[in-house]
């Protein structure tokens, strides 16, 4: 059997190996190359955008998911789920937050382990402040450029 070398390692010339990986194509390889590189830029953008507030895409977001929860509060281990963030990785962001007066932990009465993440005033204050900016920011960068490059973008949209 032929066998091609390349960075996805070696692969068969013929698929015929039900167990070789279904390699991408080079066409694929770049546009998903392409897709990294982009949303990593667009990443990098919203944080940047936000730094004018003093927050990071971070930040922005555990203010965003507490903004929304009952009395803006959520168990720890609820919040690390929903922000994609680590149990340890949120643990330092709400150290820095806490030191800014964004937010606060208070203990769960039912489980003696368990903490909540509450947003304080200034936190809800830091939100509401950036929130415009955020917003055109990501109207500028994402959805305004989703919008052009699928003429039927608003067909995806869900029902109210």
């Amino acid at each position: 059997m032929a066998v091609e070398k390349s960075v996805q390692g070696e692969k068969p010339v013929s698929a015929s190996n039900k167990n070789e990986p279904n390699w991408l194509s080079p066409t694929e390889m770049a546009a998903w190359r392409r897709y990294i590189v982009a949303s990593r830029r667009l990443l990098e953008a919203l944080d940047a955008d936000l730094d004018q507030h003093d927050l990071t895409m971070a930040d922005y977001e555990i203010l965003a998911q507490l903004s929304d929860a009952p009395d803006r509060r959520m168990r720890m281990a609820e919040l690390a789920e929903i922000s994609m963030l680590s149990r340890s990785r949120l643990s330092h962001r709400m150290k820095v937050m806490e030191e800014a007066g964004w937010v606060r932990r208070e203990a769960c009465p039912d489980d003696k382990r368990g903490f909540f993440a509450v947003m304080t005033t200034k936190g809800w204050k830091a939100i509401v402040a950036a929130a415009p900016d955020h917003v055109a920011s990501v109207r500028s960068r994402f959805v305004d450029k989703l919008s052009k490059a699928l003429p039927s973008y608003g067909a995806l949209e869900q029902p109210s």
